[in-house]
């Protein structure tokens, strides 16, 4: 029954959400407060072209702030995104952040925020993990607002950012005071656009973040209640959000439940699953990290399934996704692979992304390297030779 709830984000979840941004920055008893904000988007289209970047300089302009936009995000944000993006908000005179798009803005965000509050250019003299240099930032990172236009990391209401190092195919975990959001606009009309493999990836995402805690062994019976609805809700709607991109509530059902997982990682943990996708991505970084982790998550869980280290938790889980009467842990792989299926990423295949077997050893000493801190929350501990194992058993 022991746990620490420490969830301080102010998240404004619903349709059209959006347009209420401005009264939560600069007005009485808001969130946030600011002369000038730092606009991040990714190097894509979809914010210009969705209209989604308008809408959030029009709020800013109602909420009496200027502002600056950084547009130079990727898919697997960098370090030196994050450097360029600390020095734009400093050069601009930026007091707080707003990240607009999914969880790679948001995580660049919290970066960029570090970055700009505090003196050293290089992210790593900050970075805990790895060849980082484990230095605590002196000052606070700037205020962040985060609005989400994906339905997967939970970035929005967690203080933890995913960056890579590219000079040292690290991809690993930032974080710093401040870095947990000031505010969230949850507004699943914003995610309706999403192509749907995109779309796929983002949901499981959301759902490995509450399957993994549920598994840990750093549960608690406060992570295990927003686990259980954060798995519920994916798991009932993924297949009705990805198939119909006009179902407005299966959507808004997968945010709810992507938004419960950001709170589970917070006050419960992910296991290795995630740093041994980091290591797929992080040596390929075209490959999407919700395409990663599906690869990977039948023989990672099959794994502590044959160890029958928590059997209880895998039926609840399979009954949690839809088989009502589970009363075996191997019921949970057979609904995994069914939604797998159903949204049409069961046939993911490593090869199509250039990732080859000979890799496997130095992936797993990366993911040990990187974010070591995630491999003492399994329920029990994987040797090096079982994570290369699940690595083989999950190659196509």
């Amino acid at each position: 029954m022991s746990f620490n709830f420490s969830v301080t984000t102010n998240a404004v979840f619903g349709n059209g959400k959006i347009s209420e941004l401005h009264s939560f920055i600069n007005t009485p008893n808001a969130p946030v407060a600011g002369k000038k904000a730092l606009v991040v988007i990714s190097n894509g289209k979809s914010m210009r072209a969705n209209g989604y970047l308008d809408r959030v300089l029009h709020e800013l302009n109602l909420a009496n702030s200027e502002y600056v936009v950084f547009d130079e995000v990727s898919s697997n944000p960098t370090k030196r995104e994050a450097e360029a993006g600390g020095r734009a908000a400093r050069k601009s005179g930026c007091d707080f952040i707003v990240a607009l798009g999914g969880g790679s803005v948001i995580d660049a965000a919290k970066a960029i925020g570090i970055m700009a509050a505090n003196e050293s250019d290089d992210l790593w003299e900050y970075v805990m993990f790895g060849t980082g240099k484990k230095r605590q930032p002196e000052n606070a990172s700037l205020p962040i607002v985060a609005i989400p236009t994906t339905a997967g990391t939970g970035s929005e209401t967690d203080g933890g950012a995913v960056i890579t190092n590219t000079d040292t195919n690290e991809k690993t975990g930032v974080f710093g005071k401040g870095t947990m959001p000031k505010l969230a606009i949850i507004d699943p009309e914003l995610m309706m656009s999403v192509p749907p493999k995109f779309k796929a990836y983002q949901g499981f995402d959301a759902l490995f973040h509450s399957t993994e805690g549920f598994i840990s062994n750093k549960r608690n019976e406060m992570s295990k209640t927003v686990a259980s609805e954060a798995i519920r809700n994916v798991s009932a709607n993924l297949e009705k959000a990805v198939n119909d991109l006009k179902d407005n509530d299966a959507m808004s059902k997968v945010a709810f439940g992507s938004y419960l997982s950001g709170i589970q990682m917070t006050v419960g943990s992910c296991t290795s699953a995630h740093p041994l996708e980091h290591a797929l991505s992080a040596m390929h970084p075209s490959l999407p990290h919700g395409a990663g982790l599906i690869m990977i998550s039948t023989a990672f869980y099959e794994t502590f399934i044959e160890k029958h280290v928590c059997d209880d938790r895998f039926i609840e889980m399979a009954r949690l996704m839809g088989i009502k009467n589970a009363s075996e842990p191997a019921e949970f792989i057979i609904a995994l692979e069914s939604l797998k299926t159903a949204c049409g990423v069961g046939d993911l295949r490593m090869s199509d992304f250039g990732i080859t077997p000979n890799e496997f050893a130095g992936m797993v000493q990366n993911a040990r390297d990187t974010l070591w801190t995630n491999f003492k929350n399994d329920p029990v501990p994987l040797t090096d030779e079982e994570c290369l194992k699940i690595y083989q058993k999950s190659y196509k």
